[in-house]
C-alpha cells in the first residue's frame, strides 16, 4: 500500500512549504533571544511584533490585543480561570455547553471543584444551542459565557454573533474557542462581539505548539506564567519565536486566500457527503446540514464499529479519525455526539473526515469507493446487521 490520503485536518495539518519556509531564518541565522539587547536579539523581536500585527490585523484586533501562547489548550484554560479569578468578587457563575473541546470542559470541572457554578447548555439534534436557554441561564452572579466557535467533531457552527450580543447586553465577558473556525471561518472579533478568542496554529499549516489567546482590551486577567516580562508580563518564558511567525503566516495565507479555498475545500465535503449517502445506506450526517464548516464530513455508519472502520481505511492508505483526537483511546463513545441525541450504538460508528486544501476530487472519489467496500465488510461481520 503506497498510496496516503490525509482527511484529518481537524486534528492536525501538515506545515505548508509558505509557512516552513518563513520559519527557517529564525530556527537558524535569526536564532537570538528576543529579550537580548544586541541586533541578532532584536530581529527576534521584530518578527514576533510583526507577527502580533499579522494575527491582529486577521481577527480585526490590535497589537496589543493579541498574546501569544502554546496553544488553544493554554489559552481556553489562561482565558477561563483568569476571568474566574479575576471577577470571583462579582460573581461565581460560567455557561458553557455540553459540546465543548475538553479543554474548556475539563477547565470548567476543575473551577467547579474551586466552588463556581456552571451552566452546560444543550444542544439540539444538529448540535447548536438554545438562544432562549442562554438567556435564561443568565443570573446576576455570571460572570463567563465561553461558548466554541464551531464544534471540532461534527463541525457546527454556532450562533456567536447572537450568543456574544446576550453577552454584551448583559455585561458578561463572551469567550469563544475558535480553535476549528480560524482558516475556515472569517472571523471579525467586533462584528461577532467577541471579549476573547482562543487559537491554535498546527490546524491551519501552522507548527504544534504555538496559539494565540485575543483578550479585548480593557479587561484585565491574571499572569498566566510568572517569571521574565515577555507577553507584556503576561505570560513569562522565552518566545517560541519560528513558531510564532509561522503561526501568523498561516493566518495571513488563510485570509489572503479565503474565498477560493474554503470554496473548493466545501466542494469537495459536499462530494464526499453526497458520495456516501448515495452508495451506502444507513448513514447519518452529523451536525448542522448547512451551518458546519467547509471542511467537516461526520458521519455515523449503522451497525459498525468506528475504531474497526479507521483501521481498515489505514489499511487502505486513508486517514480519518472516530471523533476528536484529543480522546482517542478512550472507548466511551463521543460526548458530543451523545449530546446530539444519538444513542450509544449508533454513536459508536462515526466516522471525521477533515479536508484541507490539498485534498483532490480524485482522493474523495477513493475515499467513497473504499468506504463503500469497508462498511458492507464490516456489515457482513456484525450480528447487529444481520439480525436488522
Amino acid at each position: 500500500m503506497n498510496r496516503s490520503i490525509y482527511m484529518d485536518n481537524a486534528a492536525t495539518t501538515r506545515i505548508s512549504d509558505e509557512v516552513l519556509e518563513a520559519i527557517m531564518p529564525y530556527l537558524k541565522e535569526n536564532y537570538g533571544n528576543p529579550s537580548s539587547i544586541y541586533s541578532l536579539g532584536g530581529k527576534s523581536k521584530v518578527a514576533i511584533e510583526d507577527a502580533r500585527e499579522t494575527v491582529a490585523n486577521c481577527l480585526g484586533a490590535s497589537k496589543k490585543e493579541i498574546f501569544f501562547t502554546s496553544g488553544a489548550s493554554e489559552s481556553d484554560n489562561w482565558a477561563i480561570k483568569g476571568i474566574a479569578e479575576a471577577f470571583e468578587s462579582k460573581g461565581n457563575h460560567i455557561i458553557t455547553s455540553k459540546i465543548e473541546h475538553h479543554a474548556v470542559l475539563h477547565t470548567c470541572e476543575y473551577l467547579e471543584k474551586k466552588g463556581f457554578e456552571v451552566t452546560y447548555l444543550d444542544v439540539d439534534e444538529n448540535g447548536v444551542i438554545d438562544l432562549e436557554q442562554l438567556r435564561q441561564s443568565i443570573n446576576d452572579r455570571t460572570i463567563l459565557i465561553t461558548i466554541m466557535f464551531a464544534n471540532n467533531e461534527v463541525g457546527t457552527i454556532q450562533p456567536i454573533k447572537e450568543i456574544g450580543e446576550i453577552a454584551k447586553e448583559n455585561g458578561i465577558i463572551f469567550h469563544t474557542d475558535a480553535v476549528q473556525a480560524i482558516g475556515n471561518v472569517k472571523i471579525d472579533v467586533n462584528e461577532y462581539n467577541i471579549d476573547m478568542l482562543s487559537l491554535t496554529g498546527h490546524k491551519i499549516h501552522a507548527p504544534k505548539g504555538v496559539g494565540a489567546l485575543y483578550v479585548r482590551s480593557g479587561i484585565r486577567i491574571p499572569n498566566l506564567l510568572h517569571g521574565g516580562a515577555q507577553e507584556r508580563r503576561k505570560r513569562a518564558g522565552t518566545e517560541n519565536v519560528a513558531s510564532i511567525v509561522g503561526l501568523a503566516k498561516a493566518m495571513e495565507i488563510c485570509s489572503s486566500n479565503f474565498e477560493e479555498r474554503t470554496k473548493r475545500i466545501a466542494s469537495l465535503r459536499d462530494r464526499l457527503i453526497e458520495g456516501i449517502s448515495t452508495n451506502i445506506e444507513e448513514v447519518r450526517l452529523n451536525g448542522h446540514p448547512v451551518d458546519r464548516l467547509c471542511n467537516n464530513v461526520n458521519m455515523c455508519f449503522k451497525y459498525i464499529e468506528g475504531e474497526s472502520l479507521l483501521l481498515m481505511l489505514d489499511m487502505e492508505g486513508i486517514q480519518g479519525s472516530s471523533g476528536s483526537a484529543c480522546t482517542s483511546g478512550s472507548l466511551d463513545p463521543s460526548h458530543v455526539l451523545l449530546a446530539l441525541g444519538l444513542p450509544h450504538e449508533i454513536a459508536h460508528g462515526s466516522l471525521r473526515l477533515s479536508l484541507s486544501e490539498y485534498n483532490t476530487e480524485e482522493e474523495v472519489d477513493y475515499v467513497i469507493e473504499k468506504l463503500q467496500g469497508i462498511v458492507q465488510r464490516l456489515r457482513d461481520m456484525s450480528p447487529l446487521y444481520q439480525r436488522a
